[in-house]
């Protein structure tokens, strides 16, 4: 029986806020993802321990955009590799 397919998004409602506010697909997706399973009060509790990328060196940032295999990063400038990061 052949029906709608089922969206990868589990919380579309806040998967589209995001969006709207600037927020990458993938970053979004996980985001809404996390909402629907864990609820979105959890979720608004974690993070924001890493501290700001602009305190960060080049060489750190670097290392950090190749463990989430950003392509380029050795070409980016501070502010082009916090801006891929803040958007992956």
């Amino acid at each position: 029986m052949a029906g709608k397919p089922q969206s990868p998004i589990k919380d579309e409602e806040l998967y589209e806020e995001l969006r709207k506010d600037g927020n990458s697909k993938q970053k979004a997706a996980r985001i809404a993802n996390a909402a629907a399973r864990d609820g979105r009060s959890r979720v608004g509790q974690r993070g924001g321990e890493a501290g700001d990328y602009e305190d960060w060196t080049v060489a750190e940032l670097r290392k950090r955009a190749a463990e989430i295999g950003i392509d380029g990063r050795s070409k980016m400038v501070k502010k082009e590799l916090i801006k891929a990061l803040r958007n992956s």
